[in-house]
């Protein structure tokens, strides 16, 4: 396995800043020296900027400072009740602000799950702010003509609890997100069962019975818990909200051909060969949007930034290095 920070380690620092009227924390890690960039990492669900543990001295070894920001709702940042803040155009605004306060005019932008998902509407958004893009797992979904909800797809059903009542009202407290996030990592009842399935949801009731998640140790674990008991579960779960919201706020994309363009930044799509939530298949197709595209695909499910976390960090390399100007004297 790769290399990685552990809670409060002192590579890198916990900032907060003021965005847009919201306040975020931050992950930041500066590189010895002069930097040769800035990248940000956006985290998915149910995640934390603590998810991209792996990529963080990996990416400072490169000489790139790293920001990875609790998304809206999670941690230290804010967790406002409204769905709206929740939105597509709020997180690229928002990610751009930050960018602007860390003085850095252009940036290298990556993401996993709900955070692929931001990143390429960040930089439809702001494509001159990101020099290069890359997601792990999240495949890119362009703008719907006709608003077709996500839970259409099978391998989408479990969205269905999570924009109910169900979890928010069961999962309160650390010891029950501790309960949600194992689950959701991988822990299994006594006789195999796994605590959640991407067909029905968390599996509420078996979560007490659950071992323990092996992509998590026990440290990290007790940290998710308590920086998900900060807010509890409404922030997260009010990304799966916001579809409609999503929607009207990017009709002005519709024509996308024409109006915004195919994405001119190289980009890396990097699949989780065994991902039940966002299996590969679900790219095919996606070339089209993109001047250069390059896939990848590692031997991981939906968790790859830390079941294959050398591999993840390989083709990252391999990218950098053919993409990123002044990179290569580092690798």
């Amino acid at each position: 396995m790769a290399d990685k920070v552990a809670p409060n380690d002192p590579r890198y620092q916990y900032k907060t800043a003021n965005l847009n009227g919201i306040t975020y924390g931050y992950m930041l890690a500066e590189p010895k020296g002069t930097p040769a960039g800035t990248i940000f990492l956006i985290h998915g669900f149910p995640d934390m900027s603590f998810g991209w543990r792996y990529q963080i001295p990996f990416l400072l070894s490169l000489g790139l400072r790293v920001v990875c920001p609790d998304m809206m709702g999670y941690g230290g940042t804010d967790a406002p009740e409204e769905p709206q803040y929740y939105t597509y155009k709020r997180a690229a605004d928002d990610m751009a602000e930050l960018a602007k306060q860390l003085g850095s005019s252009t940036i290298i932008l990556g993401g996993h799950d709900w955070g692929g998902a931001v990143v390429y509407r960040i930089a439809m958004r702001y494509p001159k702010l990101i020099s290069a893009l890359f997601s792990v797992c999240t495949p890119f979904f362009p703008p719907q003509e006709k608003f077709v909800p996500l839970t259409a797809a099978p391998n989408f059903k479990y969205q269905l609890q999570f924009q109910g009542r169900e979890l928010e009202d069961a999962i309160v407290g650390e010891d029950k997100c501790r309960q949600f996030l194992n689950a959701l990592y991988g822990g299994r009842t006594p006789d195999g069962q796994l605590g959640f399935d991407v067909t029905v949801g968390a599996k509420i009731d078996l979560l007490p019975t659950l071992s323990h998640t092996p992509l998590l140790s026990k440290e990290e674990l007790d940290f998710y818990a308590k920086q998900y008991a900060i807010h509890g579960m409404h922030g997260p779960l009010s990304w799966y909200r916001t579809g409609e919201i999503n929607f009207a706020e990017e009709r002005d994309y519709l024509d996308f051909d024409n109006v915004v363009g195919k994405f001119d930044m190289p980009t890396l799509y990097i699949a989780g060969k065994r991902d039940s939530a966002l299996p590969p298949k679900m790219s095919e197709g996606m070339e089209r949007w993109f001047r250069s595209l390059t896939k990848g695909e590692v031997n991981a499910g939906h968790w790859a930034l830390w079941e294959q976390s050398e591999a993840v960090n390989r083709y990252l390399r391999e990218f950098l290095a053919g993409q990123i100007s002044g990179l290569k004297a580092n690798l």
